[in-house]
């Protein structure tokens, strides 16, 4: 398995730290408004990076942080008036509806920020311990980067262009700003009731003081916790690389004196059209704009389309979206079902295997878990889906396949969807029809109501049941349903 680290700006063998387990960490959303398409087209190369390694054999384990505070949820929630809670809760609920339509494994740990203050109050006064951090004279504590020698290695920054005494607290800045970053911000009128009272220790002394997070101190706190000191694969979209991903290193390796991530995997942006996605050009969009706009798709057929429009190229380069595009996905979609159920109508009285058939599968999956251990390489991965489909094709048109045969081809299916997350399972299965348990039915009934009281702690749990038990759900503007767990 080769992956290319940003670090290094190469491909590397992949060694995880333990045999035992891979610990992925990935950026998730600030939650202020809707996830735009380029937020999702990172989450899912995220998605297929733990597909991958699952498939491969792995134990991945994964966690993922959301930014309930932060410049943006702050300032648009009093502009609501809205407490920072409801508001961000608001916009979570809708991004994690976002990632299951489009077939994302949830994370193992999906965490507010907000639940981790006092493991970032820790951090920051073990940075002031060690002269890493500073308490500035304007109320906030700031990281001093001249103290750490390595900053410059991720972003591959060039050292003689640090400044040194000038500061930044804005959560969010650009690469023209290499400076000392806030790891605490002091409290300004703006921030309203958005505040925390800490007491760190500075110079000996004790102080206390309205104070609320930086947004760089967040995903070290929350990665510390959930994955220990050191993880295997931390992952982000390449916008992420400076000054967010930088400062994620700075901080958690001068805590712990170890390199925090092993490797770092960043997904290039979204173009749309060619061009930025940008609200001022009139080309951004969130996912509610294209369900609008293609309404008269099937959910099942139009998630599965956009989710295909984006690993439709290397994660690394960027990727362009157009509705044209997504219009030629969508027949490329129906393809894929039309194939799969012709397989499953498919009927044959020979009874025997033939071993070139054997051998041409074998093959197919050969060139697909090659094209998966060079780096991702799913344009390569759907390539060989493809050309799968068409000799699959071409034996049932002949009337060669056995019945047999056709199960191994209904298998292959299923080992091409545990990464690519295209493919309808169910059409292979009838399991649409199945009859659902009335026990089953009431976990869904009882999830739905914890998710309207904004209970997301016991919908979670609910929703882990229902999938225990074999069964998964589907949320839509319709509302929600089982299916059988295929996959």
């Amino acid at each position: 398995m080769k992956i290319f680290d940003t670090k290094t700006r190469k491909l590397e063998q992949f060694k995880p730290l333990k045999s035992s387990e891979v610990k992925i960490y990935y950026c998730g959303p600030t939650v202020y408004n809707y996830a735009h398409l380029g937020n999702l087209k990172t989450s899912v190369v995220e998605d297929i990076v733990v597909r991958t390694l699952k498939f491969l054999g792995y134990n991945v384990k994964t966690t993922m942080n959301i930014t309930d505070i932060e410049d943006k949820t702050i300032r648009d929630s009093m502009l609501v008036w809205e407490t920072l809670v409801e508001f961000t809760e608001k916009y979570t609920k809708e991004f994690l509806s976002d990632i299951e339509k489009l077939g994302i494994e949830p994370a193992d740990n999906i965490v507010p920020i907000s639940q981790l203050i006092p493991e970032m109050t820790r951090m920051i006064q073990t940075l002031l311990n060690r002269w890493y951090a500073y308490h500035a004279d304007d109320g906030s504590v700031y990281y001093d980067i001249s103290k750490f020698k390595k900053y410059w290695q991720l972003a591959h920054l060039d050292v003689e262009w640090m400044k040194q005494g000038v500061r930044i607290d804005n959560d969010e800045y650009d690469k023209d700003n290499v400076a000392d970053f806030v790891l605490w911000k002091a409290w300004k009128s703006e921030d309203g009731e958005n505040y925390w009272e800490q007491e760190f220790e500075v110079d000996k002394k004790k102080i206390t003081i309205k104070w609320r997070p930086g947004w760089h101190i967040e995903c070290s706190a929350c990665a510390m916790k959930y994955c220990g000191k050191q993880i295997d694969i931390h992952m982000g979209g390449e916008d992420l690389v400076f000054p967010h991903h930088q400062n994620e290193i700075a901080q958690s390796e001068a805590c712990t004196g170890k390199e925090f991530s092993k490797y770092w995997i960043h997904s290039g942006h979204l173009m749309v059209d060619g061009k930025k996605m940008s609200k001022s050009l009139g080309n951004f969009y969130n996912l509610r704009d294209i369900e609008e706009k293609f309404s008269d798709i099937s959910p099942t057929v139009l998630y599965r389309s956009i989710r295909l429009s984006f690993i439709n190229g290397y994660y690394r380069d960027h990727v362009d979206f157009s509705f044209e595009k997504l219009k030629q996905l969508i027949q490329t979609i129906r393809n894929i079902d039309a194939t799969l159920t012709r397989l499953q109508d498919y009927e044959s009285d020979i009874e025997w295997v033939r071993k070139d058939f054997s051998m041409q599968l074998q093959g197919y999956i050969s060139e697909y878990i090659a094209a998966l251990e060079n780096d991702f390489s799913i344009p390569e991965a759907l390539s060989v889906f493809f050309w799968f489909q068409k000799y699959l094709w071409s034996q049932m048109h002949e009337q060669l396949l056995s019945e047999e045969e056709k199960q191994s081809g209904i298998d292959m299916y299923r080992a091409f969807q545990e990464v690519l997350g295209i493919i309808d399972l169910d059409i292979a299965t009838n399991t649409a029809s199945e009859e659902i348990p009335t026990e089953i039915s009431d976990l869904l009934v009882a999830r739905d109501q914890a998710k309207k009281d904004k209970d997301f702690l016991e919908a979670d749990r609910l929703r882990d049941e229902i999938l225990e038990l074999g069964y998964k759900i589907k949320d839509s503007r319709e509302g929600s349903s089982l299916e059988k767990n295929v996959w």
